[in-house]
């Protein structure tokens, strides 16, 4: 079983990140949203592989899912403006 604080950290590790969130209950399922500079020019896709290489064999294995949702930081700064204006 993962606790979220740790796939944190292995996440903010290998990758630049801005921001990283990750919640579970369970131990297996997890959401996460990450916020990095190495999203830029990269699909939906590659950024989401850029993930799950940072969690190298975890994932798939003992972190069954992890649902994402991944920013570059001018995306996340357009996302929490919008947030504030509401």
């Amino acid at each position: 079983m993962y606790d979220p604080k740790a796939i944190e950290a292995a996440i903010a590790a290998h990758l630049p990140c801005l921001h990283v969130q990750v919640e579970g209950k369970d131990g297996v399922h997890f959401t996460g949203l990450v916020v990095s500079e190495a999203f830029r020019g990269k699909r939906k896709v590659q950024q989401h592989q850029l993930v799950y290489q940072a969690l190298g064999p975890a994932m798939g294995t003992e972190i069954h899912a992890l649902a994402l949702t991944t920013l570059t930081p001018e995306e996340w700064e357009r996302l929490r403006s919008e947030l504030e204006s509401r």
